[in-house]
């Protein structure tokens, strides 16, 4: 069985590595501001070319976001990134405005068109073919019978978004944010104020009405865990998670979900109970709620959010530092800072090479006293052993139920 492509978002270097960690067969991610999520670090220009070294060392695709609106006087910026895309090997460019489009080809880039160009039927895709596009992200406003009936007649390949934040606009393109605060979502800068409860006043009478469920511009989460058996079958090429703006431990978490439901539909596994245990993994980090979009039809009241922040279970709190670790005996020296911590308790470790990885804590042991101890407060270091590689300086969290 042909798989598609695991194509997972990239914030920074950590969620990079946690990528990679937790199956990604591909990573996106933007460098510099033109892109649609400047409000994250991304990888910085100089890091790229040891990224795209690493990643292709492990067989993962590198593949680079240049999708915002662009003026005039950006155009020389461009050319400067896709001369540094060029050297450093890059897989593949996304990008829809018909200028970028024609510099990735001038500079002989693969290119991959974003959804920002909401295409949604045939002679769309066969038009973008005919650019030299290599592959297509679809309109997010697609049923699973529209994409498979697209990806048969298209002759390009197929990128399908299966899971993450959806927008209230087509393909993303809102001005709430540029009309309210100046920050245009079409240039990467998007304050959500679509996320916030409303209420209508009536400018004569001073009557107000507060909207049905407060959150009518906030649809929840696309989630598609339940159904990838069938984007398999729909013939797809690569399946998109959103969240280039989200946590270390998202990617990680939605990363290794989908990588487990594609290698459980390959090897006829695809249970219903894995799909609960992997719907239940889902809702531990970032959500607004899931909703499956438009796979299956046009949205009800059912897919609107009717709460303004993450319905996610649980929660890290920070707890301190990495001071070493003893590979040999697998322990490492903790510097507690900020939370009390017992035997039993989940933590997290992450950073830029060691990504994020958690484990359940079933030894402590007080350096100031050197005695083992059922729990310890704040402000004390500590050893704990630690079935994996962590590394100095890589930050600790304590997670909890919410």
């Amino acid at each position: 069985m042909q798989l598609p492509e695991l194509m997972a978002p990239v914030r920074d270097a950590a969620s990079f590595t946690a990528a990679i960690n937790a199956g990604a067969d591909a990573v996106y991610f933007g460098v510099g501001h033109l892109n649609m999520r400047v409000s994250t670090a991304g990888i910085e220009a100089e890091m790229l070319a040891n990224v795209v070294t690493r990643a292709h060392a492990e067989g993962v695709k590198v593949y680079v976001t240049l999708n915002t609106i662009v003026y005039d006087g950006e155009l020389p910026t461009i050319r400067e990134h896709l001369q540094l895309f060029r050297d450093v090997q890059v897989d593949a460019v996304i990008c829809w405005d018909p200028a970028i489009i024609e510099l990735v080809r001038e500079f002989g880039l693969p290119l991959h068109i974003s959804t920002q160009a909401s295409i949604s039927n045939v002679q769309a895709a066969r038009f973008y073919a005919s650019l030299g596009a290599e592959r297509i992200v679809l309109a997010r406003e697609l049923t699973l019978e529209q994409i498979s009936e697209l990806r048969k007649n298209a002759g390009v390949e197929v990128e399908v978004f299966a899971h993450g934040a959806m927008c209230v606009a087509v393909s993303g393109r809102c001005f709430i944010s540029q009309f309210i605060d100046c920050r245009s979502a079409n240039r990467g800068n998007c304050l959500q104020p679509c996320r916030h409860e409303y209420r209508v006043i009536n400018e004569y009478t001073g009557d107000e009405l507060k909207l049905s469920n407060g959150y009518v511009l906030s649809p929840k989460d696309l989630c598609s865990i339940a159904m990838v058996d069938q984007l398999v079958a729909a013939g797809i090429d690569a399946i998109k998670l959103e969240g280039r703006a989200r946590s270390v431990e998202y990617t990680s978490t939605v990363t290794s979900c989908y990588r487990r439901a594609l290698d459980a539909v390959a090897a006829g596994e695809y249970t219903d109970a894995l799909k609960e245990e992997l719907l239940e993994e889902l809702a531990d980090v970032y959500n607004r709620d899931f909703s499956t979009g438009f796979l299956l039809g046009r949205p009800g009241d059912e897919a609107w959010s009717t709460q303004k922040n993450s319905q996610a279970r649980t929660k890290k709190v920070f707890a301190g530092k990495v001071i070493n670790y003893y590979q040999k005996k697998q322990i490492a020296h903790l510097e507690l800072l900020a939370t009390d911590l017992r035997i039993g308790d989940t933590l997290q470790f992450q950073g830029p090479t060691t990504g994020m990885e958690r484990f359940t804590v079933t030894e402590l042991r007080d350096d100031a006293t050197g005695e083992f101890v059922e729990e310890i407060e704040a402000q004390r270091e500590l050893t704990v052993p630690v079935p994996f590689v962590v590394r100095k300086s890589d930050e600790v969290y304590k997670v909890v139920k919410r």
